[in-house]
């Protein structure tokens, strides 16, 4: 990103692709499986029990987050098991983004046309919104 940043002509390619992986870490419930998987492999059962979410959902969001590269899949036997794919890349990207939202003032005052969206998809969805309750 630097990169586009520097060069102010932006690569349509490369910054679809940040796109879809900013996507991929703009859901807060992908957010908190890779907290989860931060330490160690997991099963869908078990994030299901650690985040309670309904099965499908987590294993929906394990097939963004596998299709994106941010987690990597492992069969054994029946059960699939899986891992951060770049633990310190996302370490270094984690710490990045506290660092802006400290820039930014963000932790007092979070983003209120991106929390009320957030809200209104929840509730189309069924899935958790910003306050952690269901719609």
């Amino acid at each position: 990103m630097t990169m586009i940043l520097e060069r102010g002509d932006a690569d349509v390619g490369m910054t679809t692709a940040f796109a879809h992986l900013f996507q991929a870490l703009a859901e807060p419930s992908r957010l908190r499986v890779l907290q989860h998987l931060s330490t160690g492999e997991h099963r869908v059962r078990d994030l299901v029990g650690h985040l309670g979410l309904a099965q499908s959902t987590v294993s929906k969001h394990m097939a963004f987050l596998t299709d994106c590269g941010l987690v990597n899949a492992r069969a054994d036997g029946r059960a699939t098991w899986y891992a951060l794919a770049h633990p310190e890349d996302l370490e270094r990207l984690a710490a990045a983004a506290e660092r802006l939202l400290e820039a930014a003032g963000a932790q007092q005052r979070p983003c209120s046309h991106i929390s009320s969206h957030a809200a209104v998809v929840a509730g189309a969805t069924g899935e958790e919104g910003p306050d952690g309750r269901r719609a």
